[in-house]
C-alpha cells in the first residue's frame, strides 16, 4: 500500500495554488484526495471545480466550511441557514459526503455560552434532514478553547458529540482535528464514543508549534514540527473504526508565503508519509 493512500491535502494548506494547479500537483505527487474550501471553489465555479477534480481522478474528502449558527438576530439566523443549505448543495455537487462545520462564536455583547450552543442545535435540526436528502453529512468540528469567543463555542469532542447525538448519525457527526483536541485528556474516550456511534466523519492532522502568531489563526505547524504525537491520535481514530482519508489542514502564514505551492505539497506529503509509517508500525 502506498504511504499516501489515505492522504488528503486540504486546499487551505497550499492556498497559493489555483484549483487547476492543485489538481496537477496532486497528480504529479500521487496524492489521491483533496479537501476543498468554498470561497476558492465558488470563485472558480462549483460545477467547473467538480468536473476538474473528477477528471483529475481526485476524491473530494470534505468541503469547508458551513456553520456560524450562533447569531441571535432572526434575520442573521435565516441568512446563516440559507448559506448552509447552499454549502450542502455545493458539497453534493463536488461529490463529497462531508461538510465541515465551524459552529460560530459568541455574538457581540452576548456571554451566554449554553444559549449559543443551543442555537447550534436548532440549526442542525433544520439542516440535518436537508443534508441527508442530498447524501451529505454534517461534521461538527470542535475548535481549541482559545477560539470560543469569536469563532467556535464548541471546544471539545464531548460538546460536539452531545450536539451530534441529538440527531441521526447519517445526518450529524464530528470532525477530529489534532490541532484542536490534542490537549484534552477526555478526547481519547470521546473518539471511541464517536466511533461506536458511527459519527467519526473526518480526521484532520496539524501540529502545534509555539510561539503562536498574533491572532493565533495561522499557527498550525507542519506535521512533525510541534508538540503533538500525531501517530498516537491516528491510532486512536483507527481503533475507533475510522478507515477513511486523513486530511492535512495547515493554516500557516509561513507556508503560504512560499511561492512554490507544489514544493509545499511535496514537503507535506513527505511529512504525512512519516506519520503514516509511525502510526501503522505500532499496530
Amino acid at each position: 500500500m502506498s504511504p499516501l493512500s489515505r492522504f488528503s491535502i486540504n486546499q487551505m494548506t497550499v492556498r497559493q495554488l489555483s484549483l487547476p494547479e492543485l489538481a496537477n500537483a496532486c497528480g504529479h505527487r500521487g496524492v489521491p484526495a483533496v479537501g476543498l474550501w468554498r470561497e476558492p471553489v465558488r470563485e472558480y465555479g462549483v460545477e467547473a471545480a467538480a468536473k476538474l477534480v473528477r477528471d483529475a481522478g481526485l476524491t473530494v474528502t470534505t468541503l469547508c466550511r458551513g456553520g456560524f449558527f450562533t447569531a441571535v438576530d432572526p434575520a442573521e439566523r435565516r441568512r446563516a441557514l440559507d448559506d448552509n443549505r447552499t454549502a450542502i448543495d455545493e458539497a453534493a455537487t463536488l461529490g463529497t459526503d462531508t461538510l465541515v462545520l465551524v459552529s460560530g462564536g459568541l455574538p457581540a455583547g452576548d456571554k451566554d455560552l449554553p444559549g449559543a450552543r443551543e442555537r447550534i442545535a436548532d440549526a442542525l435540526a433544520e439542516l440535518g434532514p436537508y443534508a441527508q436528502e442530498r447524501g451529505v453529512r454534517l461534521a461538527i468540528e470542535p475548535l481549541h478553547p482559545m477560539y470560543a469567543s469569536d469563532r467556535c463555542v464548541v471546544s471539545t469532542l464531548g460538546q460536539a458529540l452531545d450536539l451530534a447525538e441529538r440527531f441521526p448519525a447519517e445526518q450529524v457527526g464530528v470532525c477530529v482535528d489534532t490541532y484542536h483536541i490534542w490537549w484534552d485528556d477526555h478526547a481519547p474516550a470521546q473518539i471511541a464514543r464517536a466511533g461506536a456511534g458511527g459519527r467519526l466523519h473526518t480526521f484532520q492532522l496539524a501540529d502545534w508549534t509555539t510561539p503562536l502568531p498574533e491572532g493565533v489563526l495561522t499557527g498550525r505547524g507542519q506535521l512533525g514540527d510541534g508538540a503533538i504525537d500525531l501517530a498516537y491520535w491516528w491510532r486512536l481514530v483507527d481503533a475507533a473504526g475510522y478507515s477513511g482519508s486523513v486530511e492535512v489542514e495547515l493554516f500557516n502564514s509561513g507556508l503560504w508565503a512560499r511561492e512554490d505551492g507544489a514544493e509545499v505539497l511535496r514537503e507535506t506529503a513527505e511529512s504525512f508519509a512519516a506519520v503514516a509509517a509511525e502510526a501503522t508500525a505500532a499496530t
